[in-house]
């Protein structure tokens, strides 16, 4: 699996984000598991036309004890199995990976 992975964090730091992530309403049903959904605008021709039935499409986002790593590979929520779920493209990979970056920044989480 291909991922961008972030270690070495604090305790303190992972509550922080484990919170902002909460707060967010990203969390999913398993502990440690949160969403980050792919902006519209970003998704595959494929996956915009899958939009209604499949999405919405977003990479999961682990939280570990003093760890994180967010999965390179777009997902369906709404299927587990269709076409559209592909590794992301370069503009989704930049743009995600940014994202998350800038999170961890406004939360004053050196990395």
């Amino acid at each position: 699996m291909r991922g961008y992975m972030i270690d070495e964090l604090t305790q303190e730091d992972i509550q922080r984000l484990g919170q902002a992530l909460k707060d967010m309403g990203l969390e999913s049903s398993v502990l440690g598991l949160y969403w980050l959904d792919v902006p519209q605008e970003l998704l595959s021709e494929e996956q915009a036309a899958h939009s209604e039935s499949c999405g919405p499409h977003s990479m999961g986002l682990e939280v570990e004890e003093n760890w994180i790593r967010m999965e390179l590979l777009v997902r369906a929520r709404k299927i587990i199995r269709c076409s559209c779920v592909a590794y992301a493209t370069p503009e989704q990979r930049e743009h995600m990976i940014t994202y998350l970056d800038s999170l961890l920044a406004d939360l004053d989480i050196k990395v």
